[in-house]
């Protein structure tokens, strides 16, 4: 019989008073990170944060006087995302501080830790929710242009800062002997390109270069074709919808997948078609999150909780939704993805650029 400190649960045991305090506390804990998100994108939003930054201690008067907002409503949003830890606050002034820290995560979309591009992709993932779950009761899936479209921005959004001072500044010149072809006027592919983010900032910083960009999904395509438009790029930008396993050409000196190669069908088709449609001395340069090749070792890592969650309600049911139906998942991890790379016909495999890609597994495959 359960005592006075022991709580009976649905399946008739009791759990430690302690136990179940801590296990309360957690998933509230959880349940107020929740809660603060659509804070954090209406700071986004309404220009908040970026009054904040650098503006040293602001009363709710001053920062509602610096953006034109209606005070009441400032005033209850600095609390709440004071009380998330994202603000300091000093209470003999009634003043709230975003450190410069804090600044370069949340105010500044140029800076290479920002990560309030996220945010707003969060509404993607409760739109599509219903359709998510009925996937577990019957299989199937969806791919990335059937999500709520704020999905698709986010990514773009996200990923800009990790690709302009990764991608571009360290990851492709980590690949042997691809600068001096690039600068020279190289032919690259860039697959399940998306909104075309990395082919046009790769056609900006190598001007001799032609990047193509090929994507199934013809809203994507469409968005990245403006988008280069906008650039002025004048072609040397590219886009056409096109299946991994089927892309058109031949001879690229570069191709690449970034946070791609998981979302595929046939990941292992896709490996070997990109082999075909190398050029001689070409390499193919693969960009995956970060993941252990245990699941026990992802306990330890800082990206493993975002990307089982993205895995669980993007990425794998982008797979399960084409033919080949894989499923690598978001977190495949190095060994399985040269596992895909060798069926593809890749000899000679190697992990480039560790120091400059913490959240990332970045593999250059040659033939």
């Amino acid at each position: 019989m359960a005592t006075s400190t022991e709580t009976p649960t649905p399946s008739g045991t009791t759990v430690d008073p302690e136990r179940l305090e801590a296990a309360v506390g957690h998933v509230f804990g959880e349940l107020g990170v929740n809660c603060t998100a659509p804070l954090v994108v209406l700071g986004d939003r309404l220009g908040l944060f970026r009054a904040l930054a650098g503006a040293g201690p602001l009363t709710p008067v001053a920062l509602a006087d610096r953006t034109g907002l209606v005070e009441r409503y400032v005033r209850e949003w600095l609390r709440g995302v004071a009380v998330a830890g994202y603000l300091d606050y000093d209470p003999a002034a009634d003043t709230f501080t975003l450190t410069d820290a804090y600044a370069a995560v949340l105010a500044d979309d140029e800076s290479p830790t920002a990560l309030i591009g996220v945010f707003p992709g969060l509404t993607a993932l409760w739109a599509d929710l219903d359709r998510i779950e009925g996937f577990f009761r019957t299989g199937g899936g969806m791919g990335w242009g059937e999500h709520h479209p704020a999905l698709g921005l986010a990514q773009e959004r996200f990923t800009r800062p990790a690709y302009v001072h990764g991608l571009i500044a360290a990851w492709i010149p980590a690949v042997e002997g691809i600068v001096p072809r690039l600068e020279a006027g190289a032919e690259v592919a860039d697959i399940g390109c998306g909104h075309g983010l990395s082919s046009i900032l790769i056609a900006q910083r190598w001007p001799r270069t032609t990047v193509t960009g090929f994507d199934p999904d013809d809203s994507a395509v469409a968005h990245a074709r403006a988008a280069a438009a906008e650039a002025g790029l004048d072609g040397r930008a590219a886009f056409e919808v096109a299946d991994a396993a089927g892309f058109p050409g031949h001879g690229y000196d570069l191709v690449t997948f970034t946070d791609s190669l998981h979302d595929m069908g046939d990941p292992v088709a896709a490996a070997a078609h990109a082999r075909a449609a190398l050029a001689p001395g070409g390499a193919v340069l693969v960009v995956e999150p970060l993941a252990a090749d245990r699941f026990a070792d992802d306990f330890a890592n800082p990206y493993a909780r975002v990307g089982y969650a993205i895995s669980t309600l993007v990425c794998t049911p982008s797979s399960l939704a084409q033919t080949g139906a894989a499923a690598l998942g978001t977190m495949a991890g190095e060994a399985r993805l040269r596992e895909v790379l060798a069926a593809g016909g890749f000899t000679r495999v190697r992990r480039v650029a560790e120091d400059s890609a913490p959240l990332n597994i970045l593999l250059e495959a040659r033939p």
